[in-house]
């Protein structure tokens, strides 16, 4: 890919580079470039030397941020009183509810089957869409300190809104929390029957939507933001207005929400109703478009929907409501929809933060889409995956890329991206659609999204990472923390949970007050270790010990850039990040051998002496020491 600025360079923009006085900076839209096709090879991401990387003031908090993603149904049962019922499991995939099905206790055994679900002879993948544990708000909000000690910042909940989905992908309503979230779920039902959901005037507030405004309110006085899952491609078979237009046929007003092909004869005894389904999936039928995105209704639904989210009571103060939006399978709508979309927002709170699940370009073929056009002009963020799958390329794969390709593919994304709003991306390695990063390194020749799980692959291992795999896995997450970007954790990998694709990447989380059965079982019935289940403490601290550097020194946050090493041979790279006097130099040794770098190596400037950010101990440059899969973090002091 070409490293030529793709837009004019400004003549007062010129910095030196080595070798080479005429190496530009392209400052147009945040984007770093060459104004020279014969520095093409150089590449690099050099920014001015000393300073933060300035960003507007409305948006600081996103490079800020350290991300913790929170599947609600698996995260914490903090209400056994509202757990799911087998009636609230109607209109949602498998279609069919055991008469004898309950709730599957927190703490057993993930492949184990159910008495209920040995019953049916349907297996584990069948069941497990089946499968409720019961998570809710009033868990989260029992956990926040603990989240808070941690040491995130920001949440981002997966789809909270009333569906019968175990995901909530496919909504029932998005005026209002599953009831199953909240206290009061029989109550919450009989509110719904007294609401038009067409007129938002006659909306209430539920005793779930009350309790997710606590959940807001204890967030903010801890100083988090959160950010809530918008699923508004498509929604689920119960929702409102697909079930209207169902019920009242072709002239209904909801019947151009919808792509519906074919409506229903009553003169026969079948149902010809049929319509369109994302990607073909018929339980989440989707929303009508054209070019510019949905139906003009659908459009004023939505800001409803907006402005009782992201100001509840409608005083023009936004710090009651949610601090933004993930925007699911965000490239299925036209951007001009999302242009549209982010005006609504930013009118409501311009700080309020905007990523999409921008994610393959071609899957068979491994490459991403460039994130580009919807940063240019609708969001502030993408999901990172990008950086993820780059990460797993050089760190953990068993052909893996040399440092000077590693190298290469982060700066090509950051030169796409530019220097500032690659500081605000969500940088992660896993979430409810992928293998955990625990079992990644244990299946290191599986990529990410592509047969990462034992259903399609028998071989795939589901054990825990022994000791080395587990190394491996802390050094990735010291990059993911010292590099550019803002560090995102998926629930539960802080302590040490594995999984493997969808849906065992959603197990319930771990926590240090249960006592968990261990994992005997084996989906397919293969031989497998014993593995008992218990947080890791070591790796907790770990994580922690990273958030209170990222959260102490801003050149991790907003420091500029800066390459070092790129070593192919020793598989060593290395890179500084700067802010004033705040001075970092990370190193990383991806070989399975030790290896000593002299001070001369990392063109280092001068400093009085260097500290090891990890262990605390004073730093001699002379030779540096850096283990087999490890790495060092040095601040000059």
């Amino acid at each position: 890919m070409s490293a030529r600025c793709p837009f004019p360079v400004r003549a007062d923009s010129a910095v030196r580079a080595p070798g080479d006085g005429s190496w530009k900076v392209c400052h147009r839209l945040g984007r770093t470039g060459f104004a020279s096709g014969k520095l093409a090879w150089l590449i690099p991401l050099i920014l001015l030397a000393g300073s933060s990387i300035s960003l507007p003031a409305a948006t600081k908090w996103f490079a800020d941020a350290i991300w913790y993603q929170i599947f609600p149904e698996r995260f914490r049962n903090g209400d056994p009183a509202n757990d799911p019922v087998a009636a609230s499991l109607a209109g949602t995939w498998p279609y069919s509810v055991p008469n004898d099905w309950r709730v599957v206790p927190w703490t057993s055994d993930w492949y184990a089957l159910q008495p209920w679900e040995k019953a049916n002879g349907r297996g584990f993948y069948y069941n497990a869409q089946l499968r409720r544990y019961g998570g809710d708000l009033q868990g989260i909000i029992d956990q926040l300190d603990y989240l808070r000690d941690l040491g995130v910042n920001a949440l981002y909940l997966n789809p909270i809104f009333e569906s019968p989905s175990l995901h909530k992908y496919g909504a029932t309503m998005y005026h209002h929390v599953d009831k199953h979230f909240g206290p009061d779920p029989k109550g919450d039902l009989e509110l719904f029957a007294r609401e038009d959901a067409a007129d938002p005037a006659t909306w209430r507030w539920s005793a779930a939507d009350q309790l997710f405004l606590k959940l807001l309110a204890e967030a903010h006085r801890r100083k988090m933001r959160v950010i809530i899952d918008g699923v508004f491609n498509h929604v689920g078979i119960p929702f409102w207005a697909f079930q209207r237009a169902r019920r009242e046929g072709p002239d209904s007003r909801f019947a151009k929400w919808f792509h519906i092909r074919r409506w229903d004869d009553a003169a026969t005894s079948q149902d010809e109703f049929d319509y369109q389904g994302w990607i073909g999936i018929k339980d989440l039928p989707e929303f009508a478009k054209d070019a510019r995105g949905p139906h003009a209704e659908v459009k004023e639904h939505l800001r409803a929907v907006l402005r009782r989210w992201m100001d509840p009571n409608g005083d023009g103060n936004p710090a009651d409501g949610v601090d933004g939006w993930r925007l699911d399978v965000a490239a299925e709508l036209p951007l001009p929809f999302w242009e549209e979309f982010r005006g609504w927002v930013k009118a409501i709170n311009p700080e309020a933060y905007l990523t999409g699940e921008i994610w393959w370009d071609n899957f068979d073929q491994f490459t991403f889409r460039d994130a580009r056009p919807w940063l240019d002009r609708a969001f502030d963020s993408v999901m990172n995956y990008r950086f993820g799958d780059a990460v797993y390329q050089f760190f953990n794969q068993p052909q893996p890329f040399a440092a000077t390709e590693f190298r290469r593919l982060l700066e090509t994304m950051q030169t796409e991206y530019g220097s500032g709003r690659s500081l605000v991306q969500q940088n992660l390695f896993g979430s409810h659609d992928t293998s955990r990063i625990g079992s990644a390194v244990v299946n290191p020749q599986y990529r990410q999204d592509h047969g990462a799980g034992v259903e399609h692959n028998r071989g795939y291992q589901v054990r825990p990472p022994d000791a080395a795999e587990k190394q491996r896995w802390k050094q990735m997450v010291a990059f993911q923390f010292l590099a550019p970007g803002a560090p995102y954790i998926y629930y539960g990998d802080e302590v040490g949970m594995w999984g493997a694709d969808d849906p065992d990447c959603r197990k319930p989380m771990v926590w240090d007050d249960l006592k968990y059965d261990p994992e005997r079982a084996h989906p397919f019935g293969q031989p497998r270790p014993v593995d008992n289940v218990a947080p890791d403490l070591n790796l907790l601290k770990f994580y922690r010990t990273l958030a209170t550097l990222r959260r102490q020194h801003l050149a991790l946050r907003r420091g500029n850039f800066t390459w070092l090493i790129a070593d192919d041979a020793r598989r060593i790279v290395a890179f500084r990040r700067q802010s004033g006097d705040d001075r970092i130099v990370a190193v990383f040794n991806a070989s399975d051998r030790g290896a000593t770098l002299a001070a001369s190596e990392l063109n280092l400037p001068p400093a009085p002496r260097w500290r090891d950010l990890i262990s605390g101990a004073q730093v001699k440059l002379g030779a540096l020491r850096v283990p087999a899969s490890g790495f060092r973090a040095l601040r000059a002091e």
